[in-house]
């Protein structure tokens, strides 16, 4: 969308997290908060958006490397009107509609935004107010209406009456703005007496003041929109997208057997026919074939690999491994950084070790090799194809194993 352009406010640190790190920044199915916001808001067609950071900005920058947007900097957090403000620069000669919303804004339904930007066009009016109805407002500003339901103030919850709060139709903190006046109205924000800041709220008030055609689009709790304040809030998005993730892959023909108990992150790709059972991990950035079987009680790390009709069973893990078609590692294995063919048997107890103190190393299993119970394979090293280990052995490292020969023993040597 040309005509409608996105700030994102993200420079605040988010004190109720009781963190270190901005609030933004903090993770949910393996994405940071304002990763997941931009994607949402580039799925709603917008291709112009603009990040506002402060806190910590190194970390959100290094969160939004790999994504078109535009960074600026508030220096000092004087609130969301002087961030908004701030973003001015890089929209001084943009001409169409701002959306502006926080970077910890989650929408369940995504069809939300494109709902607000439709309803926007329709009454032709100066700006938006995107709202929703909780059964708890608590934290929430409350959005005050006349007798007649035209919006008369947004009151933050501090500022609130006791009846004020009582309200349970509260602001999303998602406006849509006609960029003609609003960085004038900005310029005019003066400080709350209790925070002293510049309240967004307050360029709201300056619109009804004038006169001017405000539209408040209400949606239903069928399209929950969450946002963070604390810890407890995080998990209620992290269970919420992690029902969402796991629909998904059940759509696609994926079963879950135990959804409840089985953890899937954001950018996970698995094969239809593949069968995920109770108390699986799997991280982002994995890849799962067809027809495989995954654990239960087993973790996939990052920039895993498995083929097609593969099965990883109970306690097994895998890290930056390729694991290929048919294989077999059935039982209580750790296999880091490896390489392995197809149709290639893990023994119980399997460990390759990957790890000298100083660097990581691979390991390579070639097609239809035996891997032997408890064998410790201490990378860097090959084994052959349709080669095997007894049981209990180790391999040190760079003794490879010769294609359709056996090792044994501690350590390992090649018998006939």
């Amino acid at each position: 969308m040309k005509d409608i352009a996105a700030v994102i406010l993200a420079a605040g640190k988010g004190t109720r997290m009781k963190s270190a790190l901005p609030k933004v920044v903090h993770k949910v199915c393996g994405v940071p908060l304002i990763l997941h916001v931009v994607r949402q808001v580039k799925r709603a067609g917008i291709k112009k958006i603009v990040v506002v950071a402060g806190y910590r900005k190194d970390l959100v920058v290094d969160c939004l490397k790999n994504e078109r947007v535009e960074i600026v900097e508030q220096a000092r957090q004087l609130g969301t009107g002087h961030a908004l403000l701030v973003s001015a620069q890089k929209l001084r000669s943009f001409n169409g509609d701002i959306l502006v919303l926080d970077g910890d804004v989650f929408f369940e339904d995504k069809t939300v935004l494109r709902q607000f930007f439709t309803f926007h066009a329709k009454r032709c009016v100066e700006m938006s107010i995107l709202t929703t109805t909780l059964d708890n407002p608590f934290g929430y500003g409350r959005i005050v209406r006349e007798s007649n339901e035209k919006v008369v103030a947004i009151r933050e919850e501090l500022d609130a009456t006791p009846s004020e709060r009582k309200i349970k139709e509260i602001n999303t903190g998602i406006y849509l703005f006609k960029s003609k006046n609003l960085f004038s109205y900005l310029k005019g924000v003066k400080k709350n007496n209790r925070k002293k800041e510049y309240y967004l709220t307050s360029v709201v008030d300056m619109y009804l003041q004038k006169q001017k055609n405000v539209g408040c689009f209400n949606i239903d709790g069928t399209h929950a929109i969450l946002g963070v304040n604390d810890r407890v809030q995080l998990s209620a998005i992290q269970k919420s997208l992690q029902a969402v993730i796991i629909r998904e892959h059940q759509r696609k023909g994926v079963t879950v057997v135990d959804p409840a108990n089985t953890y899937i992150e954001d950018g996970v790709a698995i094969g239809r026919d593949t069968c995920i059972y109770p108390y699986t991990y799997i991280e982002k950035n994995v890849r799962i074939g067809a027809g495989c079987t995954i654990g239960p009680f087993c973790k996939i790390c990052s920039h895993s690999f498995i083929k097609d009709d593969a099965h990883i069973g109970s306690f097994v893990e895998i890290v930056r491994s390729r694991i290929g078609q048919k294989t077999r590692i059935k039982h209580l294995s750790y296999i880091g950084d490896a390489t392995i063919g197809r149709q290639v048997n893990i023994g119980a107890g399997t460990i390759t070790a990957n790890y000298d103190g100083i660097k990581k190393h691979k390991t390579k299993i070639g097609d239809k090799a035996f891997i032997g119970s408890d064998t410790i394979l201490v990378a860097p090293l090959t084994v052959g194809k349709e080669a095997k280990t007894g049981a209990g052995t180790v391999v040190p490292k760079g003794r490879n194993i010769p294609r359709r020969r056996t090792a044994v023993g501690i350590p390992a040597r090649i018998i006939k």
